[in-house]
């Protein structure tokens, strides 16, 4: 990574980019893997009831090969995605040498947040997307309603969260302008200003809190009730059987699970955003800002 490249998500792929193709090869086939689940346990359910054993011993073999390769991932990403943050605080301590050391550190911590993006939420976009459009289209395959269900769901939870999404980033700003001030104000101020500041700290995260609670309680609110249409939709279904009774609800609720993946990676984008900006302004500008604050 270049010392005096802007940091950004692209910069850090572009340090290890076959090393990240290569886990993210691994994610999608653990996705891939992990969608075909209740499709198997439904055939595996109508094959034991038939009295043969085929179905299942095909999704004991997809259940080997899942835990194979998420096995293997985890042991590789953690080392990759190691590397990769020793990079960027190698950096970061470099570009900051001349910061105050309250904002050296803040941001030293921040920094991880991106790598750890990478390594643990970027997966759960990849699942999300995969097990969305493969939802979408097993649920039309048993009924074109069913899968109108699920969409017009996702439309209604995307519409919530963008109204919201202008307020997340303004509290993620406050919180990290805030985080920014702990160590100086830990090594200079007396115990009354530290109380303090740790009282500014709750309000920045109860506001979050609070904010978060409204928009997935909406959230949930519209999946769920997908869910119970689509439960009441099966009866349009002729000469249904239990296997497939079985995969539709449990498709619906996966859905449910992995739906509300878009809005919390959309907050946390949110946040990663902020953080980028911060650690990319000018060391100057970040020393007359806290001189600024202590007078």
């Amino acid at each position: 990574m270049n010392l005096h490249n802007s940091i950004s998500f692209g910069a850090i792929i572009r340090t290890s980019p076959v090393k990240i193709l290569l886990t993210w090869t691994m994610v999608i086939l653990e996705n891939i893997l992990l969608i075909l689940l209740p499709l198997f346990i439904g055939y595996a359910i109508d094959g034991v009831l038939e009295q043969s054993l085929t179905p299942l011993i095909w999704f004991a073999c997809v259940l080997l090969a899942l835990v194979v390769v998420s096995v293997l991932r985890r042991f590789y990403d953690t080392r990759v995605f190691g590397a990769l943050r020793v990079k960027l605080a190698e950096m970061l301590a470099f570009r900051l040498r001349a910061a105050p050391v309250s904002v050296k550190d803040a941001r030293l911590t921040m920094s991880r947040e991106l790598v750890d993006f990478l390594e643990n939420d970027l997966p759960g976009v990849f699942t999300a997307v995969i097990q969305l459009i493969a939802t979408v289209v097993i649920l039309a395959a048993f009924h074109i309603y069913l899968a109108f269900s699920v969409v017009f769901a996702a439309g209604l939870m995307c519409l919530i969260y963008g109204l919201f999404h202008d307020r997340f980033t303004h509290l993620n700003s406050k919180l990290n302008d805030q985080l920014e001030q702990q160590v100086w104000v830990l090594s200079h101020r007396p115990l009354v200003a530290v109380s303090e500041h740790f009282e500014r700290l709750k309000r920045c995260e109860i506001r979050l809190s609070d904010t978060e609670a409204w928009v997935y309680g909406l959230i949930f609110l519209v999946l769920f009730i997908a869910v119970l249409s689509n439960l009441w939709m099966v009866q349009l279904i002729p000469d249904i059987s239990v296997g497939q009774v079985f995969s539709i609800v449990t498709y619906s609720l996966e859905f449910v699970d992995t739906a509300i993946m878009l809005p919390i990676t959309l907050q946390t984008l949110s946040r990663l955003s902020e953080i980028s900006k911060r650690l990319n302004q000018p060391v100057d500008s970040v020393t007359n800002q806290e001189v600024i604050h202590d007078v």
